[in-house]
């Protein structure tokens, strides 16, 4: 089976998943290729995972100040180019297209007839029994004709519905570090650096480890800046005693798996991350502000730590399943991978 694979490179969510899904598609010999759309090619890094990959123009969204701005996202779309990339993408010696929220291959194989499953975050909201916080109708039909499939694969915490799985999270062999208590991982890539420096000012006892895209490694007193680098990023993850993000979804998983507490600002008219904010503050595991807020911050930092949740490290089920073609029977997919997942530890809301 021949596999092309589409993934939205918008921020580092979906990128996150791809690199787990290459590895275990590599290790078990499947013949796959990559291809993201979302950014400027320039701006992906330690893509080694993806060997030669290509990057479309595609589909993203613009913000400024902590949110969706709308009026330069629809200005900064190119929809003929869009189009263009569709009609000359050229599926004709793959069998499947794996899709992670990606338009352009997406739209090119339901053009030419290749079948394609969906596996992502979104797919997951196309179920009535995921929790959606409003517009509803409007979101569900924004999804699936943003990167329509033959089959959905939603990615969730909770086991909501036959077709949703938990997210594979990647064993990085830390060894259960120490945790440094009064280390906090911050990473607000939609807020202005300017912005975010200002805020963490206000708390000198805390050292803050602050990745962000116009970052350069350097430190400001107990605020240490950090350039991109999914290696550095990952360790110090590993034994921080906290995280500060905006509410995408990898990054809320990869805390949950640690344990860490969690302090979420969602990037503002982005339904996708108000929903997870609003979810996992259900759950009870984060804590949520609208804002930079400063007594938000004083009262995460004496709550407790999370439990860990144990999500499956080995996508190979998922790949063996793809293989056999018998797409439409998720039961057996569904169940496997959610029995890896401790049943006392699940945050049911």
């Amino acid at each position: 089976m021949r596999i092309l694979y589409g993934i939205q490179g918008t921020g580092n969510g979906h990128i996150t998943r791809a690199r787990v899904m290459a590895t275990t598609f590599k290790a078990l010999g499947v013949d796959v290729d990559y291809v993201f759309s979302g950014r400027k090619e320039q701006d992906y890094f330690d893509m080694d995972d993806f060997a030669d990959y290509r990057a479309f123009r595609g589909l993203s969204f613009t913000s400024k100040s902590g949110q969706v701005d709308s009026f330069k996202t629809l200005k900064n779309a190119r929809p003929l180019q869009l189009l263009k990339d569709i009609k000359n993408l050229d599926l004709r010696h793959y069998d499947l297209v794996f899709n992670d929220f990606e338009p352009i291959t997406a739209w090119a194989a339901k053009q030419q007839g290749i079948p394609v499953i969906g596996m992502s975050h979104q797919a997951a909201f196309l179920s009535d029994k995921v929790p959606m916080f409003g517009r509803a109708f409007f979101r569900r039909a924004l999804i699936r004709n943003y990167a329509p499939a033959s089959v959905y694969l939603g990615v969730h915490w909770q086991p909501y519905a036959e077709n949703i799985i938990p997210p594979f999270i990647a064993n990085h062999h830390h060894d259960n570090p120490v945790m440094v208590e009064n280390k906090v991982l911050v990473y607000l890539p939609f807020e202005s650096l300017d912005s975010v420096v200002d805020y963490l000012k206000d708390f000198p006892e805390r050292e803050f480890y602050c990745y962000h895209p116009d970052a350069q490694d350097c430190s400001i007193g107990n605020i240490h800046l950090r350039a991109p680098s999914r290696v550095g990023f990952l360790n110090d993850l590993a034994n921080a005693g906290g995280v500060i993000g905006n509410a995408g979804f990898e990054l809320a998983s990869e805390a949950l798996q640690l344990g860490k507490k969690l302090l979420l600002k969602p990037l503002g008219k982005q339904f996708e991350q108000g929903i997870n904010a609003q979810t996992l503050l259900s759950m009870g595991a984060a804590h949520v502000m609208s804002y930079l807020n400063p007594n938000a911050m004083d009262d995460w930092l004496q709550s407790p730590q999370n439990k860990k949740l144990n999500f499956p490290s080995d996508p190979a089920p998922l790949v063996d399943w793809l293989q056999k073609k018998q797409w439409e029977k998720l039961d057996k997919l569904h169940k496997h991978l959610w029995q890896q997942v401790d049943l006392e530890q699940k945050l049911i809301v």
